[in-house]
């Protein structure tokens, strides 16, 4: 392990004692930050490689936080709540968070929660170095940077539905299964209804407008495919 940082920011002093002691016995740094205002401001000279984020904080609320983070940063974020509720995951998971842990929770899921994340980030870090802008048809994905053209026009995605498209793009003509779309943009800890992929496909759908370069393809039964209908231009 090469002594990964990370950033708990939780307003329970204890949590954040047992937190520090157990993943600093795993190999883990640990900085601590008990107040919502705070957070960035540390996030910004502590430099985390991941951060585990509570919901209910004083003075700044976890969704606030990571709206802000996910402004400038793509580290990491494991939100931890107290509410369980499905549309609570859905609702993180969709605004940038990678994964969603209820309070109380065991410290041995924890951590195996946080290797899949790191192992799903360097995966990703990985493949976006090799490419970092993906071209299908008159579409081009910055990877990078989150930003997108269509036929020279900038669109505005949401986290995930960006998430979702590049997933599609580098695997472009390629039938892709619900449970593949799950696993590799939502990950394993989303238990929700597989139909929020849908949902997020007829978002897709709409910001993207329609197009004789390509098109989003509804494989009935299994899931989608991104089919590139004309090539880009060299």
């Amino acid at each position: 392990m090469d002594n990964e940082k990370i950033l708990v920011v939780d307003d329970d002093e204890k949590i954040c004692q047992i937190l520090s002691l157990y993943l600093r016995s795993k190999g883990y740094d640990v900085v601590t930050c008990r107040n919502g205002s705070n957070a960035i401001t540390l996030f910004e000279t502590e430099k985390p490689d991941l951060v585990l984020l509570d919901v209910m904080l004083p003075g700044m609320d976890g969704w606030e936080i990571l709206a802000k983070l996910r402004a400038f940063s793509r580290v990491p974020v494991i939100m931890l709540t107290a509410k369980g509720e499905t549309t609570d995951r859905i609702h993180g998971l969709d605004h940038g968070a990678d994964d969603y842990i209820v309070k109380p929770f065991d410290s041995k899921e924890l951590v195996a929660r946080i290797r899949a994340v790191f192992r799903r980030a360097g995966a990703a870090k990985k493949e976006g170095d090799s490419n970092s802008m993906l071209l299908v048809g008159d579409m081009a994905i910055d990877v990078e940077n989150y930003t997108m053209t269509v036929n020279g026009r900038s669109v505005e995605l949401k986290n995930r539905e960006f998430e979702l498209l590049v997933y599609l793009a580098r695997h472009k003509d390629q039938v892709l299964s619900r449970g593949q779309i799950l696993d590799a943009v939502w990950g394993y800890a989303f238990s929700g209804d597989s139909r929020t992929i849908d949902v997020h496909i007829k978002r897709l759908r709409a910001h993207l407008g329609e197009s004789d370069a390509w098109q989003i393809i509804t494989i009935w039964g299994i899931g989608y495919k991104l089919a590139e209908l004309i090539p880009p231009k060299e």
